[in-house]
């Protein structure tokens, strides 16, 4: 009986020496594995061209190395169990690996220390000081030539070539902002295709090159007219007798001119003509001075017609004088038209047919014509009667500069003119 248990106790110590042997020579591989890999980790500088430089941002890379660390060790422990599983269960297929709840899931684990070594490497942030191979400089990805969005057309002129030209010829890039869809518009045209015809069919016309700019500015829906209707439009301009000279003057001056067609060019001739009851000459002559009356709308023409007849009381004959020196007046504000006419008729107590004899004064500041009014009064000189003597003409009293009306008209010094408009 003796015997036997001497001899269980010998191999109990033998099998227990043989696992602690083997499990110390386990456990020494894996502490050089996490050696190798904390080493890897800890580095500290790369080598770039023979010198070494340090990462600016050290204390993100502090934790990221404690984190490596943390997960080899735990990682290694977990090899090492199962290990020891599969060795005490014998031979099967159907073992279960163990996995620790602390742990993240993941599909495979680097398995040896080349595959730890990349897998590390592969984490750290590219330098953009570091050299890379050419696969890799052809591999990056980058950004579109345009930027994506942006609210201002400025972003865009280093990149588009249609805008680059436009900046260069003067156009506004801010004012045609504020229109709608044209900052869109603008980008998806080609400067040769669409934008360089237009231009070209401007100056062919006689639109001066210090004009075209302002064309633009103001109506780059001009881009989308075919260039056949344009010349259409030139044509009927043409054969209503206006020469090439005034057409190109009236298409600097009103840029909306030639996207309307000829049936409505006809359309605001005739209405001028009847309206006014007027020659076609005369017509020409007031579409000629001011040619925004053909693109503008008529409901505000028609109301100052309608003032100047009912209530400011001219006659035909002085509306029809009234318009062709001062075409303006159809399109004036309708609150300053009366302001200005109730003051010089009212108070200054000039008729009618002066007025219409000196239409200018419906168009200057009523300001201008208060100040320089009351002026001549305190000095006892405002009289506008051409019959009585000292007779000062309306087209004098607001067209003068302010040291000539004061030489000539108030016979007072210019000092004396500012001090009274401190008084009003």
């Amino acid at each position: 009986m003796v015997p036997m248990a001497l001899s269980f106790g010998q191999l109990c110590m033998r099998c227990r020496s043989l696992f602690c042997t083997k499990t110390l020579a386990v456990t020494w591989q894996h502490s050089n594995q996490v050696q190798y890999c904390s080493t890897v980790i800890g580095e500290p500088a790369k080598t770039l061209n023979g010198s070494s430089f340090i990462s600016k941002n050290h204390t993100s890379q502090s934790r990221q190395r404690w984190q490596h660390k943390i997960f080899f060790q735990s990682d290694l422990t977990v090899k090492h169990l199962a290990t020891e599983a599969t060795e005490e269960k014998g031979p099967k297929t159907d073992v279960v690996a163990y996995k620790s709840p602390l742990l993240p899931i993941k599909d495979t684990l680097p398995a040896t220390e080349s595959q730890a070594s990349v897998g590390l490497e592969a984490a750290v942030e590219f330098s953009a000081l570091e050299k890379i191979s050419d696969e890799e400089a052809v591999s990056i990805c980058f950004p579109s030539a345009l930027p994506p969005a942006s609210i201002s057309l400025g972003d865009y002129v280093d990149k588009s070539e249609t805008l680059s030209k436009l900046v260069q010829l003067g156009v506004n890039l801010w004012k045609l902002e504020q229109k709608p869809n044209v900052g869109s518009m603008l980008l998806r045209l080609d400067f040769n295709r669409d934008v360089a015809p237009r231009l070209l069919f401007l100056k062919e016309i006689g639109v001066e090159d210090s004009r075209l700019g302002y064309i633009v500015t103001h109506n780059p829906y001009v881009f989308t007219e075919n260039t056949e209707n344009l010349q259409i439009r030139v044509n009927y301009l043409k054969s209503k007798k206006f020469s090439p000279e005034t057409i190109a003057s009236m298409v600097s001056r009103a840029p909306y001119l030639l996207n309307f067609s000829v049936k409505r060019l006809d359309n605001r001739l005739g209405f001028y003509q009847q309206q006014l009851n007027i020659s076609a000459s005369n017509t020409r002559n007031i579409v000629a001075r001011l040619p925004k009356l053909l693109c503008g709308s008529l409901e505000p023409v028609k109301e100052n017609l309608k003032v100047c007849e009912i209530e400011l009381g001219f006659k035909e004959n002085e509306i029809q004088h009234i318009v062709m020196a001062v075409p303006k007046v159809l399109i004036a504000n309708k609150r300053k038209l009366t302001q200005i006419f109730d003051f010089l008729h009212n108070t200054m107590k000039v008729p009618h047919q002066l007025i219409a004899k000196f239409p200018q004064v419906l168009n200057t500041k009523y300001l201008r014509i208060r100040e320089r009014h009351l002026f001549l009064k305190y000095l006892g000189k405002a009289q506008y009667d051409p019959a009585l003597p000292n007779y000062i003409s309306l087209d004098s009293l607001v067209t003068l500069p302010d040291e000539t009306f004061c030489t000539n008209l108030a016979s007072a010094t210019l000092e004396d003119f500012y001090l009274f408009q401190k008084t009003l």
